[in-house]
């Protein structure tokens, strides 16, 4: 049985926006090939000063890709908290996250990605 939650290091290794950008598609597309429902990046916010570029491209392509329907969501880890409906929701969804070592702690490294 797969899990139905993966965890993808995007920033390991320091690498530029575009190499995080298909790192991600690639990643994406495994994901959904295994079956897995949500991909927790790690993309870092900004405390190395390369960290904030990546967050910052990563997010804004996640946002495409949502618009297009390529994913259902992507939940920002400053949201990744119970007051927000949508982070509630998935986690209703998928009750193991709830013990996600980020929840509630409104980390900006990282954004949980709904397949």
């Amino acid at each position: 049985m797969t899990s139905k939650i993966k965890i993808v290091n995007i920033e390991e290794g320091m690498p530029t926006a575009h190499q995080a950008h298909a790192r991600l598609t690639g990643e994406l597309q495994l994901a959904r090939s295994a079956g897995v429902s949500v991909v927790k990046l790690i993309h870092g916010y900004g405390s190395s000063g390369v960290g904030g570029d990546l967050r910052i491209a990563l997010q804004a392509s996640l946002r495409q890709m949502a618009v297009r329907g390529e994913i259902r969501e992507c939940i920002f880890g400053e949201n990744w908290r119970r007051g927000d409906d949508s982070a509630w929701a998935l986690v209703k969804r998928f009750p193991e996250l709830k013990h996600d070592s980020d929840f509630d702690r409104r980390n900006k490294g990282i954004t949980l990605v709904v397949l």
